[in-house]
């Protein structure tokens, strides 16, 4: 039996994410922004919380986490290197682990860069991701404790795990405002052009942009595509190291 998705928003501009494994009759909350809103999309859906996988530590993806584990004796699974910072923590997860949920297995991903300890999550059977704060729409995260280079292998790595038939969920709806920063960057690009467009009409209607997917992201997403030969040309970096051209991207966005 398939997976079941729920997405909903919270806080100012995150979005949460509960997966229920009807088979199995558990649920999962991906990060724990808000506890009133996760209690919300519960009554909703009408599941029982019984996991929370976390990407990183940043409050905002975290907040929820000890009263929801009150409340329900949820298990909290989350990234190793940041077990100290999440004191909530159950069991502690690093890349290269692979974790069951009901009926699947959950590939966890080390994705640095913006945090330094935090991973994503990957369910190849189900053909979905939870990039957190990794991967956005059209983005990928600020570089707060890592580095450029960190975040950049962490693009790498997940295009060279993800398929393009993937479908993405990430932690903030930032995707109207990436796309204004892509199309400074990749100007030429008309499957940009026609996805921003879509973009605006969409939040200009209240609607989410999210999720995405792997195949939309790898056609438009400036972050994954420093091997562009559009972008480098538009940067004047023809031939320049992938490192240096993502560097060069995101310290652009940086100052955007």
């Amino acid at each position: 039996m398939a997976l079941q998705f729920h997405q909903f928003e919270c806080r100012s501009d995150n979005y949460g994410v509960l997966v229920h494994d009807p088979e199995a009759n558990v649920t999962a909350s991906i990060d724990a922004p808000e506890e009133a809103a996760i209690l919300k999309a519960l009554e909703h859906t009408g599941w029982t919380l019984t996991h929370v996988l976390v990407t990183h530590h940043h409050g905002d993806h975290t907040e929820g986490i000890a009263g929801l584990k009150q409340k329900f004796g949820v298990r909290v699974i989350g990234p190793a290197a940041e077990a100290s910072k999440i004191p909530t923590l159950d069991e502690t997860v690093s890349g290269g682990d692979t974790i069951r949920f009901g009926g699947f297995d959950v590939a966890v991903y080390d994705t640095p860069g913006h945090t330094l300890g935090q991973v994503n999550y990957h369910i190849p059977e189900a053909r979905v991701a939870f990039t957190g704060d990794t991967l956005f729409a059209l983005g990928c995260g600020r570089v707060f404790e890592g580095s450029h280079d960190q975040m950049w292998q962490s693009m790498q790595t997940l295009r060279a795990n993800l398929p393009a038939d993937t479908t993405i969920y990430c932690g903030h709806e930032y995707t109207l405002a990436n796309a204004k920063f892509a199309l400074s960057v990749d100007p030429k690009n008309s499957a940009l052009l026609e996805r921003a467009a879509k973009i605006e009409a969409l939040r200009a209607a209240g609607q989410p942009t999210l999720p995405t997917n792997m195949e939309a992201e790898l056609a438009t997403n400036p972050f994954l595509r420093a091997d562009d030969p559009g972008i480098q040309a538009h940067l004047g970096m023809t031939g320049a190291p992938l490192d240096k051209v993502f560097s060069e991207i995101r310290s652009r966005k940086d100052s955007f």
